[in-house]
């Protein structure tokens, strides 16, 4: 299937009754909101269409609200917001893998275990280690996570955010997924959460409704579209850009990660 490029989304908006639509990467980039993706958003809004924003964050939805707050979006569109962070926050209530968990991931994260706090311990005394990104000392070294890592690959790592990388303004940073891979490679077990794992879809999806996604990321957005066999449109101008030199490109990318979108935009577009 050749992937088709969408000048407007205004053409094809009256097939759908929801837009899943992520947020990091196509309604802004870590620093300031997209305003063509702002001004799609407020004609579906005006269309009466569903909008839900579903997110790879590692942190509970309503600390993505009050993220997307500071960047100026207007609260009529925050109705439905979803993350990852959320999903995999019900299980560690249910204590699905064990109780005591050793935090891997920045102090600002924190939030996602608040009402578990307690629980958490060393990575030597922990049930399961939970990963939600790097260390704000250690962004780059990947490979102080190996070393840090190799003595506990008979642990479970629960990782809430699958994405490898995201583009903060310019700059590309690292995610939880990547210390995942790591974690695998060296034969370790990950339970993921989030982007393109179904639970994180039955957690916010009508399935009555047709719904049409739209993301940056072929690995978890796209991807997550096929598993749940949703219509899609891929955002060139996100985590991928750097490996899309023209829009020849896109099929060959797509197939590179083997995934079908039905079309692609370089930036969400009314």
């Amino acid at each position: 299937m050749k992937t088709k490029k969408l000048d407007h989304l205004s053409e094809i908006y009256n097939e759908y009754d929801a837009f899943l639509i992520d947020l990091w990467g196509v309604m802004h980039n870590g620093i300031k909101l997209n305003m063509s993706a702002i001004d799609v958003v407020q004609k579906l809004e005006e269309k009466g269409k569903k909008i839900i924003f579903l997110s790879n964050a590692p942190r509970p939805s309503k600390k993505v609200v009050e993220f997307l707050k500071k960047l100026k979006m207007e609260e009529k569109f925050l109705k439905n917001v979803f993350t990852s962070g959320e999903v995999a926050m019900n299980s560690f209530k249910q204590n699905k893998f064990g109780k005591k968990f050793y935090h891997l991931g920045p102090q600002r994260d924190d939030s996602l275990f608040f009402d578990i706090k307690k629980n958490k311990t060393t990575i030597e005394e922990c049930d399961f280690i939970l990963c939600t990104g790097l260390f704000d000392e250690q962004e780059e070294n990947l490979k102080y996570y190996e070393n840090l890592l190799k003595n506990f690959i008979k642990k479970k790592l629960v990782c809430t955010n699958p994405d490898l990388t995201v583009h903060r303004g310019k700059v590309e940073e690292y995610c939880a997924g990547k210390i995942a891979e790591i974690f695998e490679n060296m034969g370790g077990e990950v339970i993921y959460f989030g982007k393109p794992y179904k639970e994180v879809y039955l957690s916010c999806l009508d399935m009555s409704q047709k719904t049409l996604v739209i993301g940056d990321n072929l690995k978890t957005d796209i991807k997550g579209a096929n598993n749940m066999n949703l219509d899609s449109i891929f955002i060139a101008n996100g985590v991928h850009k750097s490996k899309i030199n023209n829009e020849e490109f896109v099929d060959e990318l797509l197939k590179k990660y083997n995934v079908s979108a039905n079309y692609f935009q370089n930036e969400l577009t009314w």
